[in-house]
């Protein structure tokens, strides 16, 4: 296993590729130039884990200064956008009304694993998505885990700006389907203590729901509705603490188009079977 990049130094590399774009005054960059910008700062980090940033607390502050991020366009290209604020969101912020208090009994693995598959789980499994999405603990939605897909291609506008995918990898947390309507799930959990997340890179919700928008249009599944929900857990010593925040792109062909169309906190309750 190779030495792993600081976050300090996977800065320093972007913004060194970022000069090298600014230079050729061509934003749009390869995987090949990831690899030699590491090669000769001898780091053995993975170049493909370079481009994937989920969070603005991830990019160079001197990128933000000048109001650019980096976005992955497929068939191993990237591109250096202008406006930071078209591809990430700011998480609305969770009024006091919209906390729910959540008794659960948890199983022996709900506090074992802390991947991204296991919070969505345990949100399924103890009625939390069902609650959420659809008002009824007793709805028997459908669940599809973690699919990837390939050679994904499609046009797209970042607030209008003509952009293209070609050929994208992309994976969906979780896909869950109730009488026709359908909803695209990204889960994370916080690794800050008590800090939240604070925004979210909006590809993370676009691809995913974009993919079934395309099967819908093209008249491949007979979808009612497509929404996109992103839910952060947050551990603490007495369990955990779930936000879920669901949205919509009121227009399908715009990342900038998203939409909140509800969000709600639940605190999971330990329960034990003699209360």
């Amino acid at each position: 296993m190779g030495n792993i990049m600081s976050e300090l130094d996977k800065k320093d590399i972007i913004i060194e590729i970022f000069n090298i774009c600014k230079q050729r005054n061509n934003f749009v960059f390869n995987n090949s130039l990831v690899k030699e910008v590491l090669r000769k700062n001898k780091s053995q980090t993975n170049p493909y884990d370079m481009t994937k940033l989920d969070t603005t607390e991830k990019l160079p502050k001197e990128l933000l200064k000048q109001n650019y991020c980096v976005v992955h366009i497929g068939g191993g290209l990237h591109q250096f956008v202008k406006g930071v604020n078209k591809v990430f969101h700011k998480f609305e912020e969770i009024e006091e009304s919209e906390k729910i208090k959540w008794p659960y009994r948890p199983s022996v693995l709900n506090d074992f694993s802390i991947s991204e598959s296991s919070v969505l789980s345990l949100c399924f499994n103890h009625r939390i998505i069902h609650d959420f999405l659809y008002h009824d603990i007793v709805a028997n939605p459908k669940i599809y885990n973690s699919e990837r897909k390939r050679g994904v291609s499609f046009k797209y506008f970042i607030d209008g700006m003509e952009m293209f995918f070609k050929n994208l990898q992309l994976e969906i947390d979780l896909t869950a389907e109730n009488n026709g309507f359908v909803t695209v799930f990204e889960g994370k959990n916080t690794k800050n203590g008590n800090k939240w997340i604070g925004d979210f890179n909006v590809f993370q919700l676009y691809n995913p729901f974009r993919y079934y928008y395309n099967l819908k249009e093209n008249n491949k599944l007979e979808i009612e509705k497509i929404t996109a929900c992103y839910l952060v857990r947050q551990k603490n010593e007495k369990g955990s603490v779930i936000r879920l925040y669901n949205y919509t792109f009121e227009n399908p062909l715009d990342i900038c188009s998203l939409k909140l169309l509800k969000k709600n906190e639940y605190i999971l309750e330990k329960r034990g079977f003699n209360d």
